[in-house]
Order: structure tokens, then sequence, then C-alpha cells
């Protein structure tokens, strides 16, 4: 029984770090945008890291032990067919929240609603109910992202549209992992769960992509962005971000996500020259705290 658990422990410690890893990945994003060339458009960019991301993904399936045959037969499933939708949905409902309402307020409103609504969907769909332990975490977090991501922003007048889209996109974002999750559940691998999202999504944004001026991606620093953004920052994370699904309940896992825009400050400063005011720095600490609090839990079989 105790070695059980032991192994059991170190199943969940294992996807923890699997999952910040991804985080990790998800947090050059933007650092690699800014380094790329000029005329791409941000929805061109997201589309194409979602069309390349869901190909890698098609293709490294049989080398992580899955089946390309599988991972399509989840088109025709109900959850498969909404996790491909979602996945495209957050993209793109993403970028125009941060065109409309500013960057740092679109990118707050995503973020920050995520973990909250896959809490509460998980709980209605899956019956993963809640712990105490990630409502603490979740909201150290939120508060440290808030105090992150506004400390440099400006302060516009709000958008409403722009709040809606920011708010879908953390919302698609949130029905994709439940959707996920449940096909986990159902027996089917992560990996496998994966590639069927995002083949599926990257085939629904191909549209998108007919819209946007794509002829950065012919030069040598937009096809090594486009590269980047496809191959570590989807196939990779997301294989990562699978396999630590698999183990943990969906809530927690988008609040250990919550890392990446930690990642992407730092880079921001220490790649691309930024400064972060006093109340940025105390909101990174707060939500390395809240990662911390929900990584221990979360190992431990407690994070929901």
């Amino acid at each position: 029984m105790s070695t059980h658990h032991h192994a059991v422990e170190q199943d969940r410690g294992r996807a923890v770090i699997s999952v910040l890893a991804a985080a990790t990945l998800f947090g050059t994003t933007g650092t690699a945008q800014a380094l790329g060339p000029p005329g791409s458009t941000p929805l061109g960019v997201g589309a194409a890291r979602i069309a390349i991301g869901g190909v890698g993904l098609m293709v490294v399936l049989p080398y992580v032990g899955g089946h390309r045959r599988d991972a399509v037969a989840l088109w025709r499933t109900r959850w498969g067919i909404l996790a491909g939708l979602t996945t495209a949905l957050y993209q793109v409902c993403f970028f125009g929240g941060v065109s409309r309402a500013g960057v740092a307020l679109g990118t707050l409103v995503t973020i920050g609603s995520g973990p909250v609504f896959t809490g509460l969907l998980s709980w209605v769909l899956l019956r993963e109910r809640p712990r105490s332990s990630w409502v603490l975490a979740t909201s150290v977090c939120v508060v440290g992202l808030a105090l992150l991501v506004g400390s440099g922003a400006s302060s516009p007048d709000v958008d409403p549209v722009g709040l809606l889209l920011a708010l879908a996109s953390g919302f698609g974002y949130a029905v994709y992992t439940v959707a996920a999750k449940r096909l986990m559940n159902d027996g089917h691998r992560s990996d496998e769960v994966m590639a069927a999202a995002f083949g599926l999504g990257g085939l629904v944004l191909v549209p998108v992509l007919l819209t946007q001026p794509m002829s950065w991606l012919a030069t040598p620093g937009g096809l090594a962005m486009a590269l980047w953004l496809g191959l570590a920052t989807t196939t990779l994370a997301y294989v990562l971000f699978g396999r630590g699904l698999r183990h943990l309940p969906a809530g927690p896992v988008t609040t250990l996500v919550l890392a990446e825009p930690v990642v992407a400050t730092l880079l921001g400063v220490l790649v691309l020259g930024e400064t972060l005011a006093p109340l940025g720095w105390l909101g990174a600490v707060l939500v390395l705290a809240g990662l911390g609090l929900q990584g221990s839990a979360s190992a431990l079989g407690r994070g929901q």
C-alpha cells in the first residue's frame, strides 16, 4: 500500500514538473514574436503557430507511443470536436481581445479567468470538486497576476467588446482543458488527445491564415519564429501539458500554467530590455508563491 502511494506521489510530482515546463515554453511566445520579422500580424502568427503545432503533434505521435488513426478518430466524438473547436476559439478570441482591450488588460482577463472557469467547469462536468488549497493558490496567483500585468499598464477606456473577447478566450481555454481531461478519463492517451485537439484546431484556423499577410513566413527570421512557436511552444509544450493533465485535475493544471506570465515578464526584462515596476516584482513573487502552494498540494494529492 505504501509503495503504491509512493508511486502515485511520484507520478503527481512528475506531472507538476511537466505542466511547469510547458508553462515555461508558453512564456517564450511573446519574446519570440517580439524578435520576429516586421509585417507579421498577431492573428496570422497565432494561426500559423496552431497549424504547425498541430502537424507537429501528429508527426511525433508514433514516436511517443500513440497512433494517428486513434487521434483522428476523436474528431468523430463529441468531446474531441469540442476540444478542437475551443482550441481554435481561445486563440482567435485572445488576439481579438488584446487588440481591442490592450495587451495588459486582455492578457490579465484571459489568463486570470482561465483557472476560474476551468475549476467551475471541471466541478460541474467532471465532478472534480474544488478544494480549499486550489482556491487559495489560485486567488494568490490571480492577485499576483493583476499586479504583474497591471503595474506597467496605462489606463485606457475599457472596451467592452475587447473584455468579452478576452473572457471568451479564457472560457475557450477552460472548455478545451476540461474536454481533453474528459477524453483522458475515458481512457484515451494524452498525446493522442493533444494531437486531435490541435490537429482539428489547426484545420479550423486555415481560413484565418488565408486572410492574413504571410510573406514574413518566407524570411529566415519568420520561418525560425514560426517553427519555434509551432514545434516548441505548441508541439513539445502540449505533449508536456497533456502528460501533466493525465495525472492531475483540470483546475490545478490551469493554475500551474500561470507560471507563463512570470516567464514572459522575466524574458522581457532580460532579453528585450523592458523594465518592471516594484509592484510588478511583488506580483511575480505572489504568483510564484501561489504556484508553490498549488504544486505542493497537487504533488500530495490535495490539489482539488
